[in-house]
């Protein structure tokens, strides 16, 4: 017997006879939701058709893919994997990205009240294995289906480097229209999970008159709202929780109550409209990122020996221990291009208060002002790629592009 998702099953072993949803098969196992609302795994062989549909209804489901109203705004929604496209392989206990940009749809029929869709999927990785050639596929896809109408895009990603993706994004393309980036902390078929949440205030959001890239997730751990924090500001700053994302040195640029759905944005969002569509898909990939740590053995610094550009993330003001400083001023002599930051969520560098920031200064390290490490990483491997002198890739990493520094750093002389 085949089943398919949301046929009603009977369970019968052990002198029990349950009753319940199918929710997914694999290598001769199924898994059901029971009306309870927990979901077991057993031999696909107990089960058989129910006459009537079970009372368990799992969150958001439909057998068949919802209709698509044409009165509604156009949205796509870009599907790249993670947990948000995610479930539990019950066999071996394992989160496996498994769903489609189509069955995300399918499963979550509120967003067909919300607009109409059209589906791309350029991979279907968790967010581990992504990487800044992806990056580059995943901006093209963006400006592929901005330029075929799309009033607003949404990109599925796995949270772990959502804020790599979306901020390079952010860099990459100039939109008119709102690029949400939304994720999942739990996946569908677990009874907390935050998918559809998230995703139907993920297209709130993306036909609202929001005209930048940001990243929507759960605001708290209760259903209440989900915040929208820009590409260029945010973090994950918790393992599991569903309001694991935080806007760091800033509010988020927006709020989606849920619900209902309405949208609130920030005095200083980037408006729908604002900016003509753009691609500047350059990138170096050749940078690291290092955190120094206190005593660190100055030859770590070799290990970079030929890259085009290195971050590091300094202690407080943009430090490293004095013997470092010559390895680095190694590094620049032969070419890489060095930024510093801060390990501190708030605050900017400033190499001037003290004598190993003014060391460093002289060895040719570029400020990094306010910028998140991993936001810098992302910028420099753009700016490498964009910029054909180093005043012109100084001057490009000290402005404020896409709001990741509170100010310009950079001054003309």
């Amino acid at each position: 017997m085949t089943f398919s998702n949301n046929d009603p099953v009977n369970i019968a072993f052990a002198d029990l006879n349950l009753h319940g949803i199918y929710i997914s098969g694999s290598d001769g196992n199924a898994v059901v939701k029971l009306s309870s609302g927990y979901n077991i795994c057993v031999p696909e062989s107990l089960c058989t058709p129910a006459p009537e549909r079970s009372t368990a209804q799992p969150p958001h489901t439909a057998a068949e893919p919802p209709k698509q109203d044409a009165n509604l705004p156009l949205l796509s929604i870009i599907s790249t994997g993670g947990t948000i496209a995610s479930t539990v392989d019950y066999r071996t206990g394992a989160v496996s990205s498994k769903f489609t940009a189509d069955d995300i749809i399918r499963s979550i029929p509120e967003l067909a009240g919300i607009a109409r869709y059209h589906t791309a999927q350029p991979f279907n990785i968790l967010s581990e294995n992504m990487n800044p050639a992806m990056w580059q596929e995943l901006a093209r896809a963006v400006r592929d289906e901005i330029t075929a109408g799309a009033t607003g895009v949404i990109v599925t990603h796995g949270t772990d480097t959502m804020l790599y993706s979306a901020a390079a994004v952010s860099f990459m393309l100039e939109t008119p229209v709102p690029v949400i980036f939304v994720g999942a902390q739990r996946s569908a078929d677990r009874p907390s999970s935050d998918n559809a949440m998230n995703a139907i205030c993920s297209a709130k959001a993306a036909i609202s008159d929001l005209g930048e890239v940001v990243v929507c997730m759960h605001a708290t751990s209760d259903d209440v709202e989900c915040a929208l924090h820009r590409a260029t500001r945010v973090r994950k700053n918790h393992t599991s929780r569903r309001d694991a994302f935080q806007s760091i040195g800033r509010a988020p640029v927006g709020m989606v109550s849920y619900p209902d759905g309405a949208v609130t944005l920030g005095k200083d969002t980037v408006l729908r409209g604002t900016r003509e569509l753009r691609l500047f898909d350059r990138l170096d990939s050749h940078c690291g990122l290092l955190q120094y740590y206190p005593g660190m053995d100055p030859a770590v610094f070799d290990a970079f020996r030929g890259y085009a550009g290195l971050v590091i993330a300094g202690t407080g003001l943009g430090h490293v221990g004095t013997d470092c400083i010559a390895k680095i001023a190694a590094l620049i002599a032969a070419g890489t291009f060095v930024v510093m930051t801060s390990q501190c969520q708030a605050g900017s560098v400033c190499d001037r208060v003290y004598e190993t920031g003014r060391d460093l200064l002289d060895a040719g390290v570029v400020e990094g002002g306010s910028m998140l490490p991993e936001v810098a990483l992302v910028k420099l491997m753009w700016v490498l790629g964009n910029a054909t002198r180093r005043e012109d890739a100084v001057r490009m990493m000290q402005t404020n592009l896409k709001g990741e520094l509170d100010y310009d750093l950079w001054r003309e002389m």
